[in-house]
Formats: structure tokens, sequence, C-alpha cells
């Protein structure tokens, strides 16, 4: 089950730091998690993911320089530090989690989602 928060109405240029609680998967580590937005009329897109047992990561290129996934294993928390907000970054941010190793963009890959977190940036 994966859990997320910390959305809320932010200005443009502004920091926010979304989470998301993984639990209830295997005690494996090899699992992918990562992090998709859909805005109001828009398809969902890939934003960024992480591979959970190595920290490595992927991210899509409109948020490279931006944005920040992490993760806190102790924890089972996902992160996603998002600076520099826009008011394009408006939409509801989802978590998801998919078992093996390869990191991936397409929300197909992911077999685990959370319920979605909605960021509003107003400009």
């Amino acid at each position: 089950q994966l859990q997320a928060c910390g959305g809320g109405l932010v200005q443009a240029g502004d920091s926010l730091r979304l989470s998301c609680q993984a639990s209830g998967l295997s005690a494996s580590l090899y699992y992918v998690i990562g992090w998709f937005r859909q805005a109001p009329g828009k398809e969902r897109e890939f934003v960024a993911t992480i591979r959970w047992s190595t920290g490595s990561t992927d991210y899509a290129d409109f948020v490279k320089g931006r944005f920040t996934i992490s993760r806190d294993i102790a924890k089972g928390t996902l992160y996603l530090q998002m600076s520099s907000l826009k008011a394009e970054d408006t939409a509801i941010y989802y978590c998801a989690a998919r078992n093996g190793a390869t990191l991936g963009s397409s929300s197909a890959m992911y077999r685990f989602w959370g319920q979605g977190t909605l960021v509003t940036v107003s400009s």
C-alpha cells in the first residue's frame, strides 16, 4: 500500500516536499518506486523514479534540476522535493511501485498505486 501526502497550495517559485509511505510490500528491497502526475484534462505523466535498493534515479526532462526524488529505507518512505515550482506543475501527484530493479517511465510498468495528493501552484 502506498499513501502519498504533502500536497497543497503554493506560489510560483516556492518549494514543496511530497512524501509517500510504502507499507505492506514484501521485505525484499527489489522495488522501483516513482512519482507520476496528472494535470486537469491531461494524461498521467512520469516525473521521477528511484531504485529502492541502490538509490539510482531517473527524471523526466521537465523536472531535472528542480525536483529531487529520494527514499528513507528505514522509514519506508519515498520523497519528492520540488523547488522552483511553476503553474504548470499543478497536478495530482501519485506514487507508484513495481517489482524488480529496472527503472522505467511508463505508468503501465507500475503495479501498485497510491491515491494521489494535489499540488496547486498559483502564478
